[in-house]
């Protein structure tokens, strides 16, 4: 493996962690808001990432994806949410699957500023400034990507939900039966390059929206 993919590597652990894990907590946090303990009860609302990962999509996965396309891309394991707690389902349900990638776009803003930062104040940082904004980087561009990902309306990613959720019952019925075999079309995706295409334009606009608010560059 060359030194400048250990370094991405290195450099990505912390964005790659914050993201996957801050997106879990955020459904459980919402969850626990509209009245279901379950995450709660179970120690899942916690920053603590040994709590949430998920062996194949925390760690393999990312690795995989940096050594071989140059960025990151992952999950943790799912906090769980007991639907029939909430105080209304239906409503709720909206707002639960919506914490998720609410909270990757708010992270992204986060690391845009971080970026801004470290480019702004690279003088008196010295060494420590290229890192710096290469981490920020790596966070605004695995959050954004999770953030869309995950709002493709297809059960049982959050889109999927949220979508479910909002339409009328003759539309969300039978969106809500296609839940089983949602990941597999994912996977099909994934694996003929579809899954990139698609999603790499709606990527490439939200990101250079994030970084035009936070006043950096992603060059």
């Amino acid at each position: 493996m060359e030194a400048a993919t250990i370094k991405l590597i290195i450099i990505s652990i912390v964005p790659v962690l914050f993201a996957i894990v801050v997106h879990e907590v955020a459904h459980g946090w919402v969850a626990k808001l509209r009245g279901d303990q379950t995450a709660y009860l179970m120690g899942r609302l916690t920053l603590n990432p040994f709590k949430h990962i998920d062996p194949v999509g925390t760690v393999l996965v990312p690795l995989v994806m940096i050594a071989m396309l140059g960025f990151a891309f992952g999950w943790a394991k799912p906090v769980p949410v007991d639907w029939r707690n909430l105080r209304s389902p239906r409503r709720d349900m909206v707002l639960v699957a919506a914490a998720g990638p609410g909270s990757n776009f708010v992270m992204a803003l986060g690391w845009g500023v971080i970026m801004s930062l470290a480019i702004y104040f690279a003088p008196g940082l010295g060494s420590f400034a290229a890192p710096l904004a290469l981490m920020a980087k790596v966070g605004v561009l695995i959050n954004v990507v999770l953030m869309v990902f995950n709002l493709i309306p297809l059960p049982p990613l959050d889109g999927g939900r949220v979508a479910v959720g909002l339409l009328p019952p003759a539309l969300a019925d039978p969106l809500s039966r296609l839940e089983p075999f949602g990941m597999i079309l994912i996977l099909v995706l994934l694996a003929t390059g579809l899954l990139g295409k698609i999603l790499w334009p709606f990527v490439s606009v939200v990101a250079q929206f994030v970084l035009s608010l936070t006043g950096s560059g992603m060059s």
